[in-house]
């Protein structure tokens, strides 16, 4: 006799529920370990990127948080005026040019933030197709899933020109932060004044609906693909403010990833008005503050 217990696929109701039964079976299984690799690539990648610089890079000068990895180095005994004047010695005066190489790290930097903050949300609906496969193949669930990046991935690359026009216009570092307070209280203003738009409200209301259920229908590879595009436009129009923030707080700042990366979630989970609201507000005060810091 078969001692060996089922997985638990009913809800509190009692009914069947899709996606814990596409997550006990064997594809949902490999769906979710998949999503949870490549997340887990994208914090491999910054936090080698982190691990590389603590060495011998005041922290402190990759935006708010940082300083708590100068323990890592010989910064965290000098006083705060002699960090800076390093700094400045150590920055270039004016924009920098960045050479093909410094792109590709740009550009590596972003998607490393994509595959950890933004993949997790969609493994809902990259679990929901497995529940629709025939066979045990997972292959045709990807299709979503690679929708749901390629959208990302366009963002990605539009912030890699955002950040390249910057910095070549001196109004960001080479250390991926701003060169001055003006760009980073402009960005976080804009940025909390976006969570009450409009676009931004239904762009999070289509970001909370279920994911699809098919049942025992396998849907094309054509329609996967296209709600996955769907969802990501979904994603990227709820969030892309949001991600804009790493321009105020320094695109290397992995607390402020982390912070972002849980306010995102929070946003999609809670189904309440007033979680981007009160970030909205957040962020207007906070940006607001640091321009009465600079007229002062």
């Amino acid at each position: 006799m078969d001692i060996r217990a089922e997985p638990k696929v009913s809800n509190l109701s009692g009914k069947v529920d899709p996606i814990m039964l596409a997550v006990a079976a064997p594809p949902g299984r490999v769906a979710v370990w998949l999503i949870g690799f490549a997340a887990l690539a994208g914090w491999i990648w910054i936090a080698m990127a982190v691990a590389a610089m603590a060495p011998s890079t005041d922290m402190a000068t990759l935006g708010p948080g940082m300083g708590i990895f100068n323990q890592f180095n010989l910064f965290a005994g000098l006083p705060e005026s002699v960090r800076a004047g390093l700094s400045v010695l150590c920055t270039p005066i004016g924009g920098v040019k960045l050479t093909g190489a410094d792109i590709a790290t740009v550009f590596a930097m972003w998607v490393a933030m994509v595959l950890a903050m933004m993949l997790p949300a969609a493994s809902p609906m990259l679990i929901a197709y497995t529940s629709a496969e025939e066979g045990g193949h997972v292959v045709s669930s990807l299709w979503p899933l690679a929708g749901y990046l390629a959208v990302w991935l366009v963002f990605a690359i539009a912030a890699t020109g955002a950040q390249v026009l910057l910095t070549a216009a001196g109004k960001m570092t080479p250390a991926m932060t701003p060169a001055n307070l003006i760009l980073a209280a402009t960005t976080l203003i804009g940025a909390g004044i976006y969570q009450f738009t409009p676009l931004k409200v239904a762009c999070l209301a289509r970001c909370r609906m279920p994911p699809p259920h098919f049942g025992d229908l396998s849907p094309s590879v054509g329609r996967a693909f296209r709600d996955g595009l769907r969802r990501g436009q979904w994603s990227v129009g709820c969030s892309w403010a949001l991600m804009s923030v790493m321009f105020a707080v320094g695109v290397m700042n992995v607390v402020w990833i982390v912070i972002l990366g849980v306010i995102m979630a929070v946003e999609k989970a809670i189904p309440s008005s007033l979680t981007p609201r009160f970030v909205g507000v957040g962020l207007i005060v906070w940006g607001v503050a640091i321009l009465l810091t600079v007229a002062i």
